[in-house]
């Protein structure tokens, strides 16, 4: 039964997935953070239907990945309780972008 219930959740994300991805974002406001120009490097995002999000970065607009609503919040939350905080490696001042906790 836990493996039909398995197959349902993975048949289900796949579909929001898919749905996401075929939305025309097109005409979409991307916003920056706060203090930023738009000339300046930065993450984007646009906020699309049903509380879903679009991101990008400004150096590389055209490729944009999207988030479902709780793909989103789940990200935010983890964010916010420092789960992709970077730890600095020893003698690099922290510049080990690559490794999260």
């Amino acid at each position: 039964m836990a493996e039909a219930e398995d197959k349902d959740v993975r048949a289900r994300k796949e579909r929001e997935r898919d749905e996401l991805y075929a939305l025309d974002i097109s005409d979409v406001e991307w916003h920056g953070a706060p203090g930023t120009e738009a000339h300046e490097e930065r993450v984007e995002i646009a906020y699309l239907p049903e509380g879903a999000v679009a991101m990008r970065s400004s150096l590389d607009p055209g490729t944009v990945l999207r988030y479902t609503e709780a793909e989103w919040r789940a990200f935010v939350l983890g964010a916010r309780d420092g789960e992709f905080d970077l730890e600095p490696a020893s003698g690099d001042g922290g510049a080990d972008r690559g490794s999260a906790r």
